[in-house]
């Protein structure tokens, strides 16, 4: 079992890095970190309360945004940016050790 880390700011600003298994949603992990998440769904991409800004030097190292996600985040997420994704549809894995993301607004539970 593999730990790896992610640093996550949440909607007050405030940053936590914390660690994650591999092969976790950064969404299950925020979550069990007990960060402010609402992640209504449980990780089915049927809603946007999992919402989160990217950092820019991540961006490349996600895989890429399928249909499904698209059309969550332009349906149900709120301030939609360049940098959007829902962190459910994000496998924790080596190349992502070190992530970072902000909660969006809207995901506060």
């Amino acid at each position: 079992m593999n730990i790896y880390t992610i640093t996550v700011t949440d909607q007050q600003g405030e940053t936590r890095t914390i660690e994650g298994i591999e092969g976790w949603r950064i969404m299950e992990i925020i979550r069990d970190h007990g960060l402010p998440i609402k992640a209504e769904c449980g990780g089915c991409c049927a809603c946007g309360t999992c919402h989160v800004y990217v950092d820019a030097a991540w961006a490349e190292k996600l895989p890429p945004m399928l249909d499904e996600e698209k059309d969550r985040l332009m349906d149900d997420a709120f301030d939609i940016q360049d940098n959007s994704r829902l962190c459910c549809q994000i496998l924790l894995n080596a190349e992502l050790n070190g992530l970072k993301v902000t909660l969006a607004p809207g995901t506060e539970p």
